[in-house]
């Protein structure tokens, strides 16, 4: 649950955005143009959080008054060389920070730190990750709270689907570009398992309000909605310009999170009573709009 210290939303003096030219990163920093806010964007070409004078660098960079945005990671995680060098990446932004401390650190994280429940998962789940994606993660929050001093906001968003993601994982960005590829979708299983997937834009929104409000404390991004993978897939090829098949595949393994994995936002609907997010059966056929156009030109 979030804590906002600013009384009224206000524009930070200065938000640096570790890992600018990322998904989230991007989507942020298009964002915070758009509100007028002064930003340092930091991509690994300015600071590479694997270098050994990594911290020294982004030391330099920082001022007392800056809120201070770590998305930085390399993800998904999927292996134990990936989550330590996720690790060392956000040590080396937490000795920056205690070199040079700044007014606000915002953390983006993931929903993979909690372990599976039948019950719809809200910020006091438990985190108990059994992957490597949400270890790391989790050890990137707990190096945080224990490392710095600035009031800091952990954000944990569930799947995050939108124009430029660069992963094209299962869901969402992927079936579009089979659908424009005219490529037949295959599903994991019946495609029965249901996510809740949260726009690219909501994600950059939530992280402008907790940058206004100087928010401290965990919270959800999830939008409270479920859908399968094969209700996502069926919309995707309701909205195709030419037929598109969605077919089963036998599955390789267990169904991930028991096929199933809700959220409870009425945290987020406290902290942010005016914000509504997007829904993805509004948003997915603008996208596939947008994709056809691209196309043609």
């Amino acid at each position: 649950m979030l804590k906002h210290l600013n009384a009224s939303p206000e524009n930070p003096s200065r938000v640096v955005v570790m890992g600018a030219t990322g998904f989230v990163g991007g989507a942020l920093v298009a964002a915070l143009i758009a509100d007028g806010i002064d930003i340092l964007p930091l991509g690994r070409s300015d600071v590479d959080l694997m270098s050994p004078d990594a911290a020294e660098k982004l030391a330099k960079v920082l001022q007392p008054n800056d809120a201070f945005v770590a998305v930085s990671a390399k993800a998904p995680a999927k292996n134990a060389e990936m989550m330590i060098e996720n690790i060392i990446m956000a040590k080396a932004i937490a000795d920056a920070l205690k070199v040079s401390p700044v007014s606000h650190v915002v953390n983006i994280s993931s929903d993979a730190v909690y372990v599976d429940e039948s019950t719809p998962l809200n910020e006091a789940s438990c985190t108990a990750p059994d992957s490597y994606h949400g270890m790391m993660h989790l050890a990137r929050e707990v190096m945080l709270k224990n490392e710095i001093k600035a009031p800091l906001a952990i954000l944990r968003p569930t799947l995050i689907y939108g124009l430029d993601d660069p992963h094209n994982g299962y869901g969402p960005n992927k079936f579009r570009r089979l659908a424009q590829s005219q490529e037949d979708i295959v599903l994991f299983g019946e495609g029965e398992e249901r996510r809740d997937h949260v726009h690219i834009d909501d994600v950059a929104a939530i992280i402008c309000l907790v940058l206004k409000w100087k928010s401290s404390g965990t919270l959800n991004v999830a939008t409270g909605d479920v859908a399968s993978f094969r209700e996502i897939a069926e919309m995707v090829v309701s909205h195709s310009v030419k037929p598109v098949a969605v077919t089963s595949s036998p599955r390789a393994g267990p169904m991930p999170h028991n096929g199933y994995r809700p959220f409870d936002i009425t945290n987020c609907q406290r902290a942010f009573p005016d914000f509504r997010y997007k829904r993805l059966e509004v948003e997915l056929p603008k996208l596939q709009l947008i994709d056809g156009y691209l196309r043609l030109v």
